[in-house]
């Protein structure tokens, strides 16, 4: 859990493997942010600095497709952060939007493309997507 869920003491049953999905898909996400900087400075050049590399992550169209998996683990901290405990259904329905958008495509121009290239050059996002995946079907399973 993370510090802030725990103060608050309502830790519900479904918060725990979603907290743990969260996590997996933080990890997920840094490791597409780093491959992608590699691939960046290959193909565009060096980053010059730290603050320069924020706003190519938040404003630049190459970094633009991971948009959508930060807004799912921002939904997944505000779900996590809510006064009330969390519910089966907010936590399933979080899981599979996550299920929905690990999938890679190839013809694809939007984030499953992006992401099906990623996969094909990085052997850390595979590892990471593989343990993101890894959660999801368990919790298909005891669900």
């Amino acid at each position: 859990m993370r510090p802030s869920a725990k103060k608050k003491g309502l830790v519900s049953t479904e918060a725990q493997p979603l907290n743990k999905l969260r996590n997996a898909l933080l990890h997920l996400h840094k490791t597409l942010v780093d491959s992608e900087r590699i691939r960046y400075e290959k193909t565009v050049g060096p980053i010059q600095s730290p603050n320069q590399f924020l706003k190519l992550l938040t404003d630049d169209p190459w970094f633009a497709w991971l948009h959508p998996l930060s807004q799912l683990i921002v939904s997944m901290d505000e779900a996590l952060e809510e006064k009330e405990p969390l519910t089966r259904e907010t936590a399933d329905a979080l899981i599979d939007q996550s299920r929905q958008m690990l999938v890679a495509s190839e013809n694809n121009h939007a984030f499953a493309g992006h992401y099906f290239e990623a996969l094909q050059h990085d052997p850390d996002v595979v590892l990471a997507h593989a343990d993101a995946v890894t959660l999801i079907r368990s919790r298909k399973k005891t669900g």
